[in-house]
């Protein structure tokens, strides 16, 4: 039987460079470029092994773009890995724009995470990719608002639960997670489809790092939620 570790100190780093400004969707622009730079270093950089297989694991390393500011979040061993990787950096090449790097703010500490027996509110700081090929249509052919609404909870409680699992936090079998969203349906690109995602806040029994992210593509900054 798993022992309930409920809330855990995980270790997580946020790397920002102030004096920049991009735009949201540059976020895989980032992710492109260092995952580049340093592609012989690590595969949790660009979650590819060597041989071009895909690293099928929560990403540790996380590309952003929060309020303009271009962000590098890790947890884990993605954590560690930053500082001594990306304080090196003094320039930032975008589409060929470089970009001079004279300051950058680091972040690195121990942050409670998992089950909690009070109540927190996120807000998604960037789109929610909620949705796959499969549940899309299962989506799409619900007739009520409230069943969409249904299904997003529990789609966002797996979610949570996915990311949990991935830093080693078990929760034990009376810890259950209890979810209330209030979601606007977006449209959005991704890789040159058109996507259909949501924004909005959430209210779940689980403390959760800020700026991580939740969902598909996360290390491209899609998902990414804060404290309201």
């Amino acid at each position: 039987m798993t022992t309930s570790i409920s809330i855990q100190e995980l270790q997580v780093c946020r790397i920002k460079f102030p004096e920049i400004k991009l735009q949201t969707r540059d976020a895989h622009k980032l992710r492109g470029y260092f995952g580049n730079l340093f592609k012989q270093h690590s595969p949790i950089l660009h979650n590819h092994y060597e041989d071009g297989r895909f690293r099928y694991k929560y990403p540790s390393i996380q590309y952003k773009v929060i309020n303009n500011v271009p962000t590098l979040f890790g947890i884990g061993e993605g954590a560690k890995l930053l500082p001594e990787l990306f304080l090196k950096i003094n320039e930032l090449d975008i589409d060929g724009e470089k970009y001079s790097i004279t300051s950058k703010n680091i972040e690195f500490q121990n942050e409670e995470t998992g089950y909690s027996n009070r109540l927190n509110e996120y807000r998604f700081a960037t789109l929610w990719m909620a949705l796959n090929q499969k549940n899309y249509s299962k989506y799409q052919s619900l007739k009520s608002e409230s069943e969409k609404h249904e299904m997003l909870n529990a789609i966002l409680v797996g979610h949570i639960l996915s990311f949990f699992r991935n830093t080693g936090i078990e929760l034990s079998p009376s810890e259950r997670l209890l979810i209330k969203t209030n979601l606007k349906e977006k449209s959005t690109l991704f890789k040159e489809n058109k996507m259909v995602a949501f924004t909005g806040t959430f209210v779940v029994n689980a403390k959760l790092p800020s700026e991580i992210g939740l969902g598909k593509s996360v290390s491209r900054g899609f998902g990414t939620i804060i404290p309201c």
